[in-house]
């Protein structure tokens, strides 16, 4: 296992990754600091299973692409910086992460608040053939939605 600080951003990680799952896995959370929608072609499978999509969100790459979409029109300066990584067998990846950044657009269902956010999150992915073919996710969605949340919500 790779030593990990809280001063590893995903681009750090993407850099410096010992193997091609643990470099993936970091490149996936750098798409949502820099925003780069096309890039979910170079890290997802087309056919990619989200184990935990929103309610509403469209099915394999076009669901990724949506919520790396959200996230950048929901928030700037996004930063990722990588807790802890841990490569397992078959291509499984967990990572622990921490992002912040400012709520300065429309996001889930919440207008512009202006308000910093600062969540974390775990991620359990499985890389294959240098793609993302599965992914589970959990982020502190309350936490979120209490830091965003101006008592009014977009329509």
């Amino acid at each position: 296992m790779t030593a990990i600080s809280p001063a590893n951003t995903t681009s750090e990680m993407v850099r410096s990754a010992t193997t091609t799952a643990l470099r993936v896995a970091a490149r996936n959370l750098e798409l949502y600091d820099t925003g780069d929608v096309a890039g979910a072609d170079e890290v997802f499978a087309p056919d990619v299973i989200d184990h935990n999509p929103a309610g509403d969100a469209a099915s394999g790459i076009d669901g990724m692409r949506a919520l790396i979409a959200a996230v950048r029109d929901g928030f700037t300066g996004t930063q990722h910086r990588i807790l802890f990584q841990q490569e397992l067998a078959d291509g499984w990846v967990v990572l622990h992460w921490r992002m912040t950044g400012t709520h300065t657009g429309d996001a889930f269902g919440f207008a512009a608040s202006g308000s910093p956010v600062d969540i974390k999150g775990t991620d359990i992915i499985r890389v294959v053939d240098d793609k993302i073919t599965e992914i589970y996710h959990v982020e502190e969605l309350l936490k979120l939605t209490q830091q965003i949340s101006t008592g009014a919500q977009s329509a």
